[in-house]
This record gives structure tokens, C-alpha cells and sequence, in this order.
């Protein structure tokens, strides 16, 4: 079988069959668990559109399709799982991920949902590649802030270093500024987190090869360093909201 479910078809409905043999799954297979209920929804989750002209189906038909697909995904959020092309299913999206999802959807920036997803579907299977996904998020958000603002000039090194350099200016995240301690300590320690990502994918993420100690992630740490990019980018759009006009409240 495709999905390599374990044993033989129960008995009974589809729908009872189905209830058997997902329990049986997330009873007998542990870790390999996710894999195999990705690459059974698959179908399900990416026959949306028929781009070949062979099958034709109606405005209804599609919206009933849609609609089934809508409903796997709400069971999917409220587990605490997410799904992603080519039948990957993982867990870990937090609300950090979903905020910065709805952000950049709201704004459509293409290459910033590609880094998105792909730093979400590789924290188990590859935590380098999931790593250097979730630096590219923050490159990405720093120099679209850069090419949106007029008065601000893209440096010659764009570097994540480089470019946060330029948005945490114009954006008025320096801690010396702010009055209140408990924000000090937490805009010091968003800087010294986007230094610490950008380092991380220096020395340790296939960006930039091994190098002759190379560092053992795991997937735990890849989820660390996703967790702390989303949720500082997701500060900076909605900074960048604040201060262009497009949110009221702090």
C-alpha cells in the first residue's frame, strides 16, 4: 500500500475501516505515524483543481470539494498538525507560525510563504535545511520593508545581519531608547536572537556547508530557532502595520 498502513483492511464501512485502521496506526507505528497519515490524505488535500482538461466538474462540485478540504484542515489546526505538499504532515505550528502565516498572506509575498512552508515540512525529515528556511524568512520580511520604504537604501551585503541592521533602525527597536525595563530586556533579546539564527545557519545549516565540526541538530532545535524567527518577524510586520496606519491598537 502506498501509505504503508500496517496489517491487513479491517472490517466493516469505509467509515469504520477508516476510524480502525487510524488507530491502528497511531497505536502500532510511533514516529512513523505522521508520514504514513500525510501520504494518506495526499489525494485528498491536493486534488483541489484538475489542471489536465481530463475530468470537468462543476462550480458546485468544487465548492463541496473545497469545502471537505477545509474541514480536514480545521481537524488537522486543532490537533496541532499541519499539512504541506507532497504529503508531509508535521506538528509544532504554534500560534507564532499562524500569525506570521496570516501576515504574509495578507500581504502576498511569495517567497516568504515558500520559506514558510518549507522550514514547517523539514523540521523532522532535515532540521539544517528547516534552519536556514527560517533565516530566509527574516531575510525576506527585512528586504521587502527595504524595498517598500523609499528613504531606506538596500545595502550592498544583504546579509541578514545587514538588512536587520537597516529595519531595526527605521522601525525604532533599540532598547536604549525605550523607557520601560521589561521591553529593554525583551527588544536586547530580539537582537540577540536574529544575530544568534543568523550564526546558526552560518555554522551548522546546508546554507553554508558543515565545516569541519559540524553542529547535531535535531529537530528540536530546528523548532527553536522556526519558533524565534516566525514570532520576530511576525513583530516586525505588525510594527511596520502600526506604523504605516494599517492597525489601530498596539
Amino acid at each position: 500500500m502506498y501509505a504503508n498502513a500496517p496489517g491487513d483492511p479491517p472490517e466493516g464501512s469505509k467509515a469504520v475501516k477508516a476510524q480502525e485502521w487510524l488507530r491502528r496506526i497511531s497505536k502500532e507505528c510511533g514516529v512513523d505515524a505522521l508520514p504514513i497519515v500525510g501520504r494518506i490524505i495526499e489525494k485528498y488535500m491536493e486534488d483541489e483543481e484538475d489542471t489536465s482538461g481530463r475530468f470537468w466538474i462543476n462550480p458546485q462540485q468544487a465548492k463541496e470539494r473545497k469545502a471537505k478540504i477545509d474541514r480536514i484542515k480545521d481537524g488537522l489546526e486543532r490537533a496541532g498538525l499541519t499539512y504541506s505538499p507532497g504529503g508531509m504532515l508535521t506538528k509544532g505550528e504554534g500560534l507564532a507560525t499562524k500569525t506570521l502565516s496570516e501576515l504574509i498572506k495578507s500581504r502576498n509575498i511569495g517567497a516568504i510563504d515558500f520559506e514558510f512552508e518549507r522550514a514547517i515540512k523539514n523540521i523532522e525529515s532535515s532540521p539544517r535545511e528547516a534552519v536556514s528556511a527560517a533565516c530566509n524568512i527574516l531575510e525576506s520580511v527585512f528586504k521587502v520593508y527595504i524595498e517598500e520604504h523609499d528613504h531606506l537604501v538596500m545595502p550592498a551585503k544583504q546579509d541578514l545581519q545587514a538588512v536587520w541592521k537597516i529595519v531595526r533602525a527605521d522601525l525604532g527597536l533599540d532598547a536604549s531608547i525605550l523607557e520601560e525595563r521589561d521591553l529593554q530586556e525583551i527588544v536586547t533579546g530580539v537582537v540577540a536572537t536574529v544575530h544568534g539564527i543568523g550564526a546558526l545557519r552560518t555554522h551548522a545549516s546546508s546554507a553554508h556547508g558543515a565545516g569541519k565540526r559540524p553542529y547535531k541538530l535535531k529537530p528540536r532545535h530546528a523548532r527553536l530557532a522556526i519558533h524565534a524567527a516566525h514570532t520576530i518577524a511576525a513583530f516586525v510586520l505588525e510594527t511596520w502595520d502600526e506604523k504605516s496606519g494599517r492597525s489601530q491598537t498596539t
